[in-house]
């Protein structure tokens, strides 16, 4: 790998680590306010809006200057953020401050590469970039966990020290100085030398065109609109459900904002193994077979809904030397990691799909900035949704429930549309070609 890759590689980990634990910061930081409930959804719903209103712009931006310069403006922004937060600025309006520079940080981050390293690399350095973010999103999880631990509060409160006072602050404190680490660690990334026909960010009605275009051709596309339906809704429903599994687990097993954020981290751990399996199993050409378990995961969050501290014993456990595990618990974690497992199976030949329409369509940049765009507009509507059940008081169990249910039901149309698709036009011959394709690229060099 060339020199700066593993800069990149460092810069990824540190910032999405800061990424995951600054959810349970914020939400420890509503807690220490009483925040009622349905403010929770909102401090994603008002993350994940960035990302939807400046969708035709961030590329652009991010190709107006050396991408190593973005991303270190970007690290920044979240910093300021979280500084804000400390000073008292309302945790969802300054989490809003920090999903600009994170929907500043995305085309930069995959940008490089390709800027950085010829194309016989780009799958390793992909594998190293999700690997460092599946590894910084267990970690990142786990520690915002532990920094909100009461013991932790306690322990500030005998410092006294002026403005860490709580285990919240304590932990949005540890966050800022991660992303701070990460902006650091972007002034050594070298400048590519890369540089791009000037797109006038004073000219955005332009921009917003180019933008539009490219939604339209993605959309009207016959494979690529099935696999965008499905990863858009799918994204949504995990957004929505990340913060339903913490409050599923105060709610129906009993456990700490920090145990929630344990439950979490196993998930990720599944989604990690799903997609590696995913990678070896299931090639170009037979992606498009990974749907029904699309429908298996709406499952596996119904049956999670059903799933609490009495449905074992409750005077079970299991003991590792003093410290006894109870037995519910010990159900909990693989459930977790099997519905992650599920969804890192069904996401990732998904993506490798509208990844391959997208360039042969349009560009990488052009399907990635329209894949975000439409993701983000799903966890909008879906931590919309969430909100108004929790401020109506309906059940978490029941509220599972109905986002499985209609992760089982859309995914089952996707795939009757798909099968019409294949049925009248034969779209998976177009996975056949790349595969051809490919082939023969190989047997040419």
């Amino acid at each position: 790998m060339k020199k700066g890759f593993y800069t990149i590689i460092a810069a990824q980990f540190t910032s999405s680590l800061a990424d995951n634990a600054l959810l349970i910061a914020a939400i420890a930081l509503l807690s220490d306010r009483h925040a009622v409930p349905w403010l929770t959804p909102l401090l994603q719903l008002f993350f994940s809006i960035s990302y939807v209103l400046l969708a035709p712009f961030v590329g652009a931006f991010s190709d107006s200057m050396p991408k190593g310069r973005v991303m270190l403006l970007a690290n920044t922004l979240k910093a300021v953020g979280c500084l804000l937060m400390l000073f008292g600025l309302h945790p969802i309006l300054a989490y809003g401050i920090v999903g600009v520079g994170a929907a500043a940080y995305s085309p930069a981050k995959y940008g490089i590469l390709t800027e950085l390293l010829p194309a016989r690399d780009l799958v390793k350095a992909n594998g190293w970039i999700e690997a460092a973010t599946v590894g910084s999103t267990i970690i990142g999880t786990v520690l915002g966990g532990a920094l909100v631990a009461p013991a932790v509060g306690h322990l500030l409160g005998a410092w006294h020290v002026p403005l860490l006072d709580t285990a919240a602050r304590g932990a949005m404190f540890v966050v800022m100085v991660c992303y701070a680490a990460a902006a650091l660690i972007n002034i050594g990334i070298p400048d590519t030398g890369a540089r791009y026909p000037a797109r006038a960010l004073s000219q955005p009605m332009v921009l917003a065109h180019d933008f539009a275009h490219a939604f339209r051709v993605l959309w009207h596309d016959r494979l690529a609109q099935i696999v965008l339906a499905v990863t858009t809704m799918l994204w949504g429903a995990a957004v929505t459900l990340q913060l339903l599994v913490l409050k599923w687990a105060q709610v129906s097993l009993g456990t700490t904002l920090s145990g929630g954020a344990v439950l979490q981290s196993v998930i990720g751990i599944g989604l990690a193994a799903g997609a590696a399996l995913a990678a070896t199993r299931l090639p170009l050409r037979r992606s498009m077979a990974a749907l029904p378990v699309g429908i298996v995961t709406g499952f596996a969050i119904i049956g999670l809904a059903f799933f609490n501290r009495h449905t074992l014993p409750t005077n079970g456990s299991w003991y590792i030397g003093d410290y006894a595990i109870p037995f519910y618990m010990l159900a909990a974690y693989p459930m977790m990691a099997i519905i992650g497992a599920l969804s890192g199976f069904f996401v990732v030949p998904m993506n490798a799909v509208l990844q391959h329409r997208g360039h042969m369509l349009l560009s990488a940049g052009h399907s990635i900035a329209v894949q975000n765009f439409n993701q983000n507009i799903a966890v909008l509507l879906m931590l919309g949704l969430y909100a108004v059940m929790l401020q109506q008081d309906i059940p978490i169990p029941w509220i599972i429930s109905f986002f499985g249910v209609v992760i089982c039901l859309l995914m089952a149309w996707m795939m009757l549309r798909h099968a019409r698709n294949v049925r009248l036009h034969n779209v998976n011959a177009v996975l056949q070609e790349a595969m051809h394709d490919t082939e023969a690229d190989v047997r040419t060099h």
